[in-house]
């Protein structure tokens, strides 16, 4: 059959057959690894494309289409625009070739990003931060291309670099743990899912392909519920990988014959994935790169019996959203729920609500500033393996007579905004404590130290995750005299906790607006 009269799918997997030629001068195939759930679940195997050379998949579709450059072409050099991974693949493929390379990357690619990028380009690559989002990084690249007559390398809209993606699929086939009932593929332009859901049709027809994307970022969904890609007017960034406003033209060809259908998850989805695969496989992926695998956990019931694909395709994350992720996902297989409770502003009061309505609940994070001489409106975030535990609480404060909401989703307790009136407190102190993160630790210091008239006027303690728990406690005294005495009552140390400071006056100023 002559190219010409070829459909597109059969010159993609004419092409994926090619790229076999050329992708493995430049890097290494990926393992593909099992991942054992806790429970009932499917059987999951996961492609580690997190371990190439490139921390991600995009270094097989660079490659390929680089490596097919005339010398004229290659003389011209190459211009691309990307988020970070395939700018990585580009890199690669240039100092391999001695090709020279303009990436365009948006402001706010992740530092660690940029850097492996020069990494592996060296002195023939040249980074130009344009804009804000990769579509204003590509339309500084396609005025790069037309000045200066380079050669354009997609990122995913083109079908040399789809069919360098497809390799990774041949791996898959080849590595003899197939076939496979069904896969879940994460989708940005539609590269990756194209090139693989077409070779692994050809194989395994009757396998069922889903594509995955982000709630704030679903332009396959859109592309195909319209009958042709379309823009989208907002996007999500939290998954940085796969935000692409608008599906690439010849994906959207592949992938409306080879995909069973599209599935959505959320930002907290993805992140409860990417702490399954830390603790499966002791990965650390970026977000786009567990997309695949919260689809699967997201339908894990449906799934039960059913051997699973998914593809780990990317590792390169910041090391600061590490922190913002592990802050989201909580403690393992954890519900939590944030409540504002109404107490009475005496001593004592706060104990009474810990013992009486909390006991035996973890308190993740705790919030709370003395905003009136009357009541007290503390913050506290509740985690538990059990949602019928956090449900109990709620029918305790009910039968405790307790006036409360609920603050799951409020700005200013996700931001920590903890008011507190300097005008109420008479003679604060403020104490930074360190306390082993056991049940009763805190509680038992607030119970045998803290006596007398002293009134919690301020607490901040967030769960970190450390076997030391962190807080700052504020007290407040009808008489100097009385903190005094009670300041100096208080042993440095004690069972469960570590006293380390007491805070000094300018930084008391600070908080409360006047010197301790």
């Amino acid at each position: 059959m002559d190219r010409e009269d070829m459909t597109l799918d059969q010159r993609l997997r004419q092409e994926i057959l090619l790229a076999r030629e050329r992708v493995y001068r430049f890097g290494k195939p990926t393992p593909l690894e099992k991942l054992e759930l806790t429970g009932p679940g499917p059987e999951i195997w996961v492609k580690r494309e997190d371990l190439s050379a490139v921390k991600s998949y995009k270094w097989r579709g660079a490659c390929n289409r680089m490596a097919t450059l005339t010398p004229g072409e290659a003389k011209r050099g190459v211009v691309t625009a990307s988020a970070g991974n395939h700018a990585q693949g580009v890199a690669l493929a240039a100092n391999t070739l001695g090709i020279r390379a303009r990436i365009h990357m948006p402001r706010s690619t992740p530092k660690v990003k940029q850097s492996a990028v020069i990494q592996h380009g060296g002195e023939l690559v040249e980074i130009l931060l344009s804009g804000d989002s990769y579509d204003d990084a590509l339309k500084a690249a396609r005025e790069d291309q037309a000045l200066s007559g380079a050669v354009y390398i997609h990122a995913y809209d083109d079908l040399l670099v789809m069919a360098g993606q497809g390799t990774l699929a041949d791996e898959i086939i080849l590595s003899g743990h197939g076939p496979f009932d069904a896969a879940f593929l994460q989708i940005g332009g539609g590269g990756l899912a194209a090139g693989v859901s077409s070779w692994l049709k050809t194989y395994w027809p009757d396998i069922a392909i889903t594509g995955v994307e982000g709630t704030g970022q679903a332009s396959m969904k859109a592309a195909l519920d319209t009958g042709k890609p379309v823009a989208l007017e907002q996007m999500d960034l939290f998954c940085d990988g796969t935000a692409v406003r608008k599906a690439g033209d010849l994906p959207f060809e592949i992938c409306r014959h080879t995909l069973g259908g599209i599935e959505t998850v959320t930002n907290a989805e993805v992140c409860h994935a990417m702490r399954v695969l830390w603790e499966g496989l002791r990965c650390i992926s970026e977000p786009s790169g567990a997309m695949g695998l919260a689809a699967v956990l997201k339908h894990r019931e449906n799934l039960i019996g059913k051997r699973v694909l998914v593809v780990l395709c990317g590792a390169n994350i910041d090391f600061l959203q590490i922190g913002l992720v592990a802050q989201s996902v909580g403690a393992a297989n954890q519900v939590s729920r944030t409540l504002r409770v109404r107490i009475s502003e005496q001593p004592g009061t706060m104990l009474e609500l810990l013992d009486s309505c909390f006991a035996g609940i973890n308190i993740a994070d705790f919030q709370y500033g003395k905003t009136s001489e009357s009541d007290a409106w503390p913050v506290f975030t509740l985690s538990s393996d059990d949602p019928a535990g956090l449900d109990q609480v709620a029918s305790k404060l009910n039968a405790g007579g307790y006036d409360w909401q609920e603050l799951t989703t409020a700005e200013d307790v996700n931001f920590r905004v903890i008011p507190l009136r300097a005008d109420l407190l008479k003679n604060p102190v403020f104490l930074r404590l360190d306390f082993y993160e056991r049940p009763g630790a805190l509680h038992a210091f607030l119970d045998k130290r803290v006596r007398g008239n002293a009134i919690l006027c301020y607490f901040n303690y967030r769960q970190s995750g450390e076997r030391i728990g962190r807080a700052l406690i504020g007290l407040d005294f009808p008489s100097p005299f009385e903190r005094d005495a009670m300041m100096m009552a208080i042993p440095s140390h004690g069972e469960g906790y570590r006293l380390c400071e007491r805070l000094d006056a300018p930084t008391c100023a600070r908080l409360t607006g006047r010197i301790c």
